[in-house]
């Protein structure tokens, strides 16, 4: 997408005094500041301001600019990049670190953005169950070990009875400032202050518990509800149980990721559970009830007579619940005719007899049963 031209983004004529396009600059940066303007594009358009102030600000790079336009801006490494700075870093390249007042907007300065409050940081945690355990849900004891609020200070990081002292040198501002002359003109640089951190604030005692810091690590026993139907990465949110928050900020959460181990007999497909069966010749083609495992317990199953290698019978709501939702998915039995490598001489004399009046007629099939097991599972 094309620029647009810098004159039109600051409103001034191509002839404008360098004080009309700075004073043009400095309402343009008051009505943009994402601090007054909540527009969707407020930054953007504060960042194309001072861009194109960048530009016609300094001598050099407007004479190229308005003979060659963007193009004449690549002797100087092309147009600025602000896409990586804090737009009051923008304002204090330019020397407008005061534009709002009293060192940014409403009198915020880089140590009360600093110190503002930020939510805590959230934990994760590995949950692991077994099959039954994931499908029915179950409640679960889990260790958590975590940041608290300093039992012995309180939080304050001072040792009981001592106060926390204000910084000598930043004067409880908690920044320091330095000024220095760029090409751009004065540029203010505003930085954490070395002593106190940025916190304005110095411990001259601090706590024996927590050493200064205001927390203390703590292992905690939490009961928690699974709900059923979980499964492998499924994620638990146990809001506020995650790390404390940075003064005076809500805490973070606590995630629990569900691992589920692996079962001897069950495989998990969605909702619905997949059973492997072996039966006999017998059973396979006279047709039989035979019993089989579920989640539920032992349950009956018929199986059809002429069934087939690779069927799949459905035991309906013998699946695994929707997760938060009613109704559960079904058990599916592939059902796996088991031929017999070793017979006794009555079972031997059977077979000849059964195999005598069958016959020797073979038939051709242009799918084998794998691929109409894909078919089914497919579906």
């Amino acid at each position: 997408m094309s620029k647009r031209d810098y004159y039109d983004i600051l409103g001034v004529p191509k002839n404008a005094s360098p004080d009309q396009v700075k004073s043009a600059f400095r309402q343009l940066a008051r009505k943009y500041h994402p601090d007054v303007n909540s527009a969707d594009d407020a930054e953007e358009r504060f960042k194309e301001l001072n861009e194109a102030y960048a530009v016609l600000s300094d001598p050099d790079k407007r004479a190229a600019y308005d003979r060659f336009g963007h193009a004449g801006l690549n002797g100087f490494g092309g147009a600025p990049d602000f896409s990586g700075l804090d737009i009051d870093d923008i304002l204090n390249m330019f020397g407008f670190g005061d534009l709002f007042g009293f060192g940014g907007f409403g009198g915020r300065s880089r140590s009360r953005q600093t110190n503002r409050p930020h939510r805590g940081s959230s934990l994760q945690l590995a949950l692991e169950l077994e099959f039954e355990e994931a499908v029915f849900g179950v409640e679960k004891d889990v260790q958590v070990t975590r940041d608290q609020i300093c039992s012995r200070c309180k939080g304050s990081k001072a040792e009981p009875g001592t106060s926390p002292v204000r910084c000598p040198s930043c004067g409880g501002a908690g920044e320091v400032r330095q000024t220095r002359q760029t090409l751009l003109g004065s540029m203010v640089q505003v930085t954490a202050c070395p002593t106190c951190r940025g916190t304005g604030e110095n411990i001259d005692t601090p706590c024996k518990n927590c050493r200064g810091k205001g927390l203390e690590r703590v292992t905690l026993t939490k009961t928690i509800e699974v709900p059923p139907g979980v499964d492998n990465g499924t994620q638990i949110r146990l809001s506020g149980e995650g790390q404390p928050g940075v003064n005076g900020g809500p805490p973070g959460d606590l995630y629990l990721v569900v691992k589920v181990k692996p079962h001897k007999y069950f495989r998990r497909r969605d909702n619905d559970i997949l059973l492997n069966l072996d039966i006999n010749l017998a059973q396979a083609t006279l047709g039989a009830d035979v019993e089989v495992p579920t989640v539920d317990g032992p349950a009956i199953l018929t199986i059809p007579s002429g069934t087939q290698p690779a069927t799949v019978l459905r035991m309906r709501e013998k699946g695994v619940p929707h997760l938060r939702a009613k109704g559960r998915g079904d058990q599916l039995v592939v059902v796996n005719v088991e031929v017999p490598t070793h017979l006794s001489k009555d079972q031997q004399e059977l077979m000849e007899q059964l195999a005598e009046s069958l016959g020797t007629e073979v038939h051709l099939q242009e799918r084998n049963f794998l691929d109409q097991l894909r078919d089914f599972f497919s579906t």
